[in-house]
C-alpha cells in the first residue's frame, strides 16, 4: 500500500510539474518575450518544417490550438545532433511540413523561443519547397 500511494504521489507530482512547463512555455505572460529586433510577421500562410517534438498532434494542438494537416517532407544536406540541425551534405532529416497562418507562426516562434533559443531560417525541401525551419542559436 505504501509503494502504491508512493508511485500515485510521484505520479501526480510529474504531472504537475509537466503543466506548469506547459503553461510556462505555452501561456505565461513571464516566459517569453519577444525580442524587439525581430521584424513582424506579415499576415499570410507560412510553411514550416518541423522534424522533433512539433511532429505530434497534441504538441501542436498545445502550442498553436490545431493539429493541422501536416505533410511528410525532407530536409537535405542536414543531419540532427540532439535538438538542432547541423550541415552535412550527405544526409537528410525527415520530418514534417505545417502550413500555418501568421498568429500561429507567432505561436510557433514563441514555443520555440526564437531569438533567445533558436532562430527561424528558410531552406529548401527534397521537392523543392521553400519553409522555415528553426535552428538552435
Amino acid at each position: 500500500m505504501r509503494v502504491l500511494r508512493y508511485a500515485l504521489g510521484s505520479t501526480i507530482g510529474t504531472m504537475l510539474i509537466a503543466a506548469g512547463y506547459l503553461w510556462w512555455v505555452l501561456l505565461s505572460p513571464f516566459g517569453y518575450d519577444r525580442p524587439a529586433d525581430l521584424p513582424a510577421i506579415p499576415s499570410g500562410e507560412y510553411q514550416v518544417f518541423v522534424y522533433g517534438t512539433l511532429t505530434h498532434a497534441p504538441v501542436r494542438w498545445l502550442v498553436y490550438g490545431r493539429t493541422g494537416s501536416p505533410e511528410a517532407a525532407s530536409l537535405p544536406g542536414f543531419r540532427k545532433r540532439e535538438l538542432d540541425l547541423v550541415e552535412d551534405r550527405n544526409q537528410r532529416v525527415d520530418g514534417m511540413v505545417l502550413r500555418v497562418d501568421a498568429e500561429e507562426l507567432a505561436d510557433l516562434d514563441r514555443y520555440e523561443r526564437l531569438g533567445h533559443r533558436y532562430e527561424r531560417v528558410r531552406v529548401k525541401l527534397d521537392n523543392g519547397a521553400q519553409a522555415w525551419v528553426y535552428r538552435r542559436l
